[in-house]
């Protein structure tokens, strides 16, 4: 199985997300990040979808998607073809004794501490999935207390948008 990066224009309207999320649930398909927001085109939203599946059962489901009517455009986005970026907010412990080198390992990644605590830093990172992974394990020796991290954002490289077609209708 290989992981695949879906980015879709959807109509920004109620239930559009679970119908989407369904379609992949009903092949048995783990999402293994989802993210969505809104565009620059009032009405419309973008999906972010990573799943961990093979080239046929993906085509399947991107007809599936593609019937659904508030589904404007599908893209897969290859990683050399596109921005991919992960986003994550880390509670890491700290005390007198270890808060210089938690700071030197943020400083490192060129994170960002955004919270203060005499007991807890919380740190910003955002960066591709490699940076996010390599971030947590230097942390992981200080003691992580609480991890949130947002899906996947991605979007492809050069002058061409995926509302491009859209935004001339």
């Amino acid at each position: 199985m290989t992981s695949h990066v879906l980015s879709l224009l959807v109509e920004n309207k109620p239930g559009l997300l679970t119908r989407v999320a369904g379609l992949f649930a009903r092949r048995g398909f783990n999402i293994e990040s989802l993210a969505v927001g809104v565009t620059e085109v009032p009405g419309l939203s973008r999906i972010t979808v990573v799943v961990d599946v093979d080239d046929l059962p993906l085509e399947q489901v991107t007809k599936q998607l593609n019937k659904l009517i508030n589904v404007i455009k599908i893209v897969e986005l290859d990683a050399a073809a596109s921005v991919q970026r992960e986003h994550v907010l880390v509670k890491v412990r700290t005390d007198n004794s270890n808060r210089s080198s938690v700071l030197e390992v943020v400083n490192l990644f060129r994170a960002s501490v955004v919270d203060y605590a005499p007991d807890a830093l919380v740190v910003e990172v955002t960066g591709d999935r490699g940076k996010v992974d390599a971030l947590l394990r230097a942390l992981e020796p200080f003691g992580i207390k609480e991890l949130a991290q947002s899906g996947l954002l991605a979007i492809g490289r050069g002058p061409k948008s995926i509302t491009e077609r859209v935004l001339r209708a």
